[in-house]
């Protein structure tokens, strides 16, 4: 049997039983890569389309057999194995790629080998010419490592610190400040590893450091946390609440929690979140931090989201809700109110439906109960209209995508454009994210509304740029007991443009849930 490995991260090189092979096709590469990836038999006419996009069909799949015979003939030895409709790598081939070794190591937790895998990124510099499909999938195949790789350094952050190993954490947290050197959550991350290995000069450069690349390019100074960690009367161990993990149906779940309270309250901001870039951003910390002073704050990310472990599959809502039970048990729960904004709405939803014993209440913000538009519901958009939107933001992935709806009044922020497009990057890759969308568009939970027996608060802004309002009615409408506050403004987030209508409701509906419990007793 041959042993053949394909080193992917950079630009892509093949070896057979250990030696280099030089390959110079260009498309050859790309066909390697691409059945390697496919982890299976590819169809001919997919295989033709990939590589050439503007050749019609009999074109294509002659110029593909073609391809086939001088890939063999460069390697010395028949890798394919073939039919008259398909192709794929064949089984006397003992086959290795860097990309397989590197999410093995992810999904295993060897964080320390994933990272030593990852040499640069996926097809770095590497283009089959004319081959726009191949160009196109291979840049979100690059997305969805990168952001494996973040996550994953992340983690090693986070352990070694916890292990008291300071030193060693300085190496992953200074990779991920040259991945996305505008964090301050990344830089904080180097700072703080810094400070507490004793390197106090080498944190005061990379504080200086940031100070001049926010000044130049963002027009703003290093936020509050980040000068606190500067401060020599600070402990750089207790300045931001360390994130935990608990495992819950084959995954790890990234969880906070902050305060104290009769009463916990669990918040899912919506389609993407990162519990520790959600932290970032000034308003986004205002509006959790006045949270607090009403209840112990829980905060997670869902799977395949922020911290939490990537998976192949997008979390739905029946895998959500069970994911909000994972984690109130890890936090030893005993009364939750749930509030799920936009595309959390349902999960939330679905939660107190299965376990009202464990729910004191449910708030709805610019929620939705179903993802897109039927002649009963039209509250949202068409399917094909959901699709363009979808395809936009995933093809302007990474930069501040979507904040001109999501938030009309942080839309000219600098620092909150800034903010949004490094929080996308950390949650989610372009690939990932559109299996989330895909879900949500096909979400429907109607049929759950009536039997919610919980008392709920359902908030909407009259204006909201990305859900209509008349989709909160619709849910308030179909719940019993339901309060609807319609609120002005035009932002989607929850946080955005005026808060102090949103907290007020809450803390409203929060007392009423208390002199209810009083008077339960």
């Amino acid at each position: 049997m041959t042993a053949l490995s394909l080193q992917t991260f950079g630009f892509p090189e093949v070896h057979a039983d250990g030696r280099p092979i030089r390959l110079n096709l260009r498309k050859g590469l790309a066909l390697l890569v691409y059945l390697a990836e496919a982890r299976g038999a590819v169809a001919r006419d997919v295989m033709a389309t990939l590589l050439w996009p503007e050749t019609d069909r009999e074109t294509g799949l002659a110029r593909l057999r073609r391809l086939l015979h001088r890939v063999e003939l460069a390697l010395g030895q028949p890798v394919f194995e073939t039919d008259r409709t398909s192709l794929r790598w064949s089984p006397a081939v003992e086959l290795k790629l860097d990309t397989h070794l590197f999410e093995s190591a992810c999904d295993r937790g060897d964080f320390d080998e994933a990272c030593r895998v990852y040499r640069g990124d996926f097809l770095a510099g590497f283009s089959p010419e004319d081959s726009s499909e191949f160009d196109d999938w291979a840049f979100f195949r690059r997305e969805a490592l990168r952001g494996r790789l973040m996550h994953a350094l992340e983690r090693l952050v986070q352990d070694r610190n916890a292990a008291g190993d300071h030193f060693a954490a300085t190496t992953p947290a200074g990779r991920l400040v040259e991945l996305d050197p505008l964090s301050e959550v990344y830089v904080r991350h180097l700072i703080r590893s810094l400070l507490l290995a004793g390197d106090r000069s080498a944190a005061e450069r990379h504080h200086a450091a940031l100070t001049q690349r926010l000044r130049d390019e963002l027009g703003v100074a290093p936020e509050a946390e980040t000068e606190a960690l500067m401060n020599p009367a600070a402990t750089p161990r207790d300045t931001i609440p360390a994130t935990r993990y608990v495992k819950g149906a084959g995954v790890h779940l990234a969880y906070q929690t902050y305060g104290s309270g009769p009463l916990d309250i669990l918040v899912m901001p919506g389609f993407v979140s990162h519990v520790e870039r959600g932290w970032e951003h000034p308003a986004s910390r205002t509006f959790l931090a006045s949270l607090m002073k009403l209840g112990r704050l829980v905060v997670f990310d869902r799977r395949g989201i922020g911290l939490s472990d990537r998976v192949g599959s997008a979390p739905g809502i029946d895998v959500t809700a069970e994911d909000i039970g994972t984690v109130l048990r890890a936090v030893d729960s005993r009364r939750v109110v749930l509030f799920g904004a936009s595309e959390c709405g349902p999960a939330c939803i679905k939660f107190a439906v299965d376990e009202p014993r464990r729910v004191a209440g449910l708030i709805l913000f610019g929620a939705l109960a179903k993802g897109c538009w039927s002649e009963d519901y039209p509250h949202a958009l068409r399917a094909s209209q959901y699709d363009a939107w979808s395809k936009h933001l995933i093809a302007q992935w990474g930069g501040p995508v979507g904040i001109e709806a999501f938030a009309p009044s942080l839309a000219n922020d600098p620092q909150a454009r800034a903010w949004w497009a490094g929080l996308l990057r950390a949650a989610s890759s372009p690939g990932g994210i559109s299996a989330v969308l895909e879900a949500f568009r096909d979400a429907d939970v109607r049929h759950l509304l009536p039997k919610i027996a919980v008392p709920t608060l359902v908030m909407h802004r009259r204006d909201d740029k990305a859900v209509r309002i008349a989709a909160g009615r619709d849910i308030a409408s179909r719940i019993a007991g339901a309060e609807f506050v319609e609120l002005d403004g035009h932002d989607h987030w929850f946080f955005a443009g005026d808060q102090q209508p949103v907290l007020e409701a809450i803390r409203g509906f929060m007392e009423a849930l208390a002199r209810e419990a009083r008077s339960s007793r």
